[in-house]
């Protein structure tokens, strides 16, 4: 059974930071694509940010770039989101998903989500 856990969420003023981690204990994460998904109250999942297995490329959400910065450690198995300067429209459950093609398909893995509430 694959497990992944998400850590790091919590309340804080707009204009701070957090840092979220997903640990994938047990996995052979360096094969998957990490990504960061959000939901916010009311709204539909969106993707945050996603990374490739090596960390050579990533990609943003049009309204999070230039404040979010994802990145992994394969040795750790261990994907972060750095998020700065935050909003309160950032106010979500954040959720890990890794990915892997298979067989023109793919097989993908969920956290339990870490919730992100900005707000003074």
């Amino acid at each position: 059974q694959v497990q992944l856990v998400e850590s790091g969420g919590g309340l804080v003023q707009p204009g701070g930071s957090l840092r979220l981690s997903c640990a994938a204990p047990g996995f052979i994460f360096r094969i998957y694509d990490m990504s960061w998904y959000r939901r916010a109250p009311g709204k539909e999942r969106e993707l945050v940010a996603a990374i490739t297995t090596t960390g050579g490329s990533t990609n943003y959400a049009d309204s999070v770039k230039g404040r979010f910065t994802i990145s992994r450690d394969n040795a750790k198995n261990t994907v972060y989101l750095q998020m700065n300067s935050l909003k309160p429209e950032d106010t979500a459950v954040y959720y890990c998903n890794a990915r892997r093609p298979v067989l023109g398909s793919s097989v993908n893995y969920w956290g339990q989500g870490t919730q992100v509430t900005v707000s003074s």
